[in-house]
């Protein structure tokens, strides 16, 4: 039977499922908070001061998150609706770890010298297993490329589904899947060839020597990129130094070794074939070859292709260059 005693017991019960339900969802006063009040005021009157709280919150402006303020910051005073939202860097990676590792590094100190502060690249990376997968590649021609493309779009396929919005393959020789990555998987690829051919040019240059693993120095993929797009006469070693390089690069470099010895026929190359060609200047065509070879070891530009290819995908995540991509 209806009693007026039990009005005050109802609100109660009113406000609780209220404050439990609705209020703490919204990060408002902590609950014990609530509690504390409703012992100090009467039910009557915790009702009306609840009541304007909730028409007082209702009119408030909902924080922006930092995501929301890094996206819609803009010097140039557009609008955010016109500012493009940072894209993730897919990196295939582990071909070999050891350069894998300056991808990342070089990536994240670009973002942070561009942005300031603690801010970072946006990067998903699929390492893969290089064992098994450089006894193929170091025999270039004469390996079996089958398993190696196979590995290199399941690779991709995981980025993709991972979230990542385009892809970088962060070794100069499986740059060579591109167009394959690019076709079957349909995900954007920045393709190392373009990002270096388009530097060299910017720098008015015309002729270069081109160091790398045999496949990507005897290979077409790479330098009739560079020929055909960007006007290019592409030098190479002869075969002897192609072998050369090619066991360095797999024995020493990719196992974290570097040898003076190795520095010096590496500079002695670059020099003679400078002297022989009148080359102007020479690509660092293999990710693991930077660690070995510096600017200040010879006198003709050189293109360290890791640095260049991590600078042209930091340029395209933050929407701050036209597309590179594999086309």
């Amino acid at each position: 039977m209806w009693s007026p005693g039990l009005m005050p017991c109802l609100i109660e019960d009113i406000l609780d499922k209220y404050y439990i339900n609705i209020s703490c969802r919204r990060n408002r006063t902590p609950f014990f908070v609530y509690r504390i009040m409703k012992k100090l005021l009467s039910t009557q009157a915790l009702l009306v001061a609840l009541i304007m709280g909730f028409v007082l919150s209702s009119t408030m402006v909902p924080p922006v998150s930092a995501a929301e303020k890094l996206n819609s910051s803009n010097p140039s005073g557009e609008t955010s609706s016109s500012v493009s939202p940072i894209k993730t860097i897919g990196i295939i990676g582990g071909v070999s770890w050891v350069s894998s590792l300056e991808y990342y590094r070089l990536m994240n100190q670009m973002v942070r010298d561009k942005l300031g502060g603690l801010n970072s690249a946006q990067i998903l990376m699929y390492s893969i297993e290089f064992g098994e997968f450089s006894k193929q590649e170091r025999l270039a021609g004469q390996g079996d490329w089958r398993p190696l493309r196979k590995i290199m779009l399941d690779a991709a396929q995981r980025l993709k589904n991972g979230g990542a919005d385009f892809i970088v393959i962060a070794s100069n020789t499986m740059n060579s899947s591109a167009e394959d990555i690019q076709d079957k998987v349909k995900i954007p690829v920045l393709h190392i060839a373009d990002a270096t051919g388009q530097k060299i040019k910017e720098k008015g240059l015309k002729s270069v020597i081109l160091l790398g693993t045999k496949y990507t120095m005897e290979s077409n993929f790479y330098r009739d990129r560079l020929e055909k797009k960007y006007g290019l006469k592409v030098i190479l070693p002869n075969q002897a130094d192609r072998d050369y390089i090619n066991t360095v690069i797999f024995d020493e470099l990719c196992a974290e070794k570097i040898y003076q010895a190795s520095k010096e026929h590496f500079i002695e190359i670059i020099n003679r074939l400078v002297k022989e060609s009148a080359a102007e200047g020479v690509i660092l065509g293999c990710t693991e070859i930077p660690l070995l070879i510096k600017q200040e070891d010879v006198r003709v530009p050189v293109f360290d292709t890791t640095a260049i290819h991590a600078e042209a995908a930091v340029a395209y995540s933050l929407g701050q260059s036209s597309e590179h991509h594999d086309k």
